[in-house]
């Protein structure tokens, strides 16, 4: 019996895969399609996480988050998903639809235009921390390291008299 027991204990354990219950559970937020990029980008990064949390498979992302789409993002993926019938939909493919529909790359010129021409000026320093931060995640390649980071920053910041 100690044998058997410690045999079992020496298996590797098997991964839960995650169902949609399990996802339900981490309460993945809801998304209802407004044109904002950055609601857009920011729901998309949370429902990631919480696939990620809940251990849900690649073949499962597509199907799991259509719940949680709303309003007009429902309408928008109900009719995008009939354009594709037959063929397979992977959350690859749905993350390219979604970025294609709600930050197009013009939207992305536009935030990338807004992070090069922010500067302090009436704001301070707190606000135009969040404002910094909350642009770099649309212009990854001018913040890949904590020095262009702080370079960046540094360059927005109104000068001390």
């Amino acid at each position: 019996m100690m044998n058997r027991l410690f045999q079992l204990l020496q298996q590797p354990s098997v991964p839960k895969v995650g169902n949609f219950k399990q996802f339900q559970s981490v309460h993945p937020p809801e998304f209802v399609g407004l044109p904002d990029p950055i609601k857009a980008q920011s729901w998309l990064r949370e429902i990631e996480k919480d696939f990620e949390l809940a251990e849900v498979k690649d073949d499962k992302k597509a199907q799991y988050e259509s719940y949680y789409l709303r309003d007009e993002a429902n309408y928008w993926w109900e009719s995008s998903k009939a354009l594709l019938e037959g063929k397979v939909i992977t959350w690859e493919k749905f993350t390219d639809m979604f970025l294609e529909k709600y930050l197009p790359s013009y939207m992305q010129d536009q935030l990338e235009m807004r992070f090069m021409n922010l500067r302090q000026e009436n704001m301070t320093v707190a606000e135009y921390e969040a404002n910094f931060l909350e642009l770099t995640r649309f212009v990854p390649e001018y913040v890949n390291t904590e020095a262009k980071k702080a370079k960046r920053f540094q360059q927005g910041l109104k000068p001390s008299f």
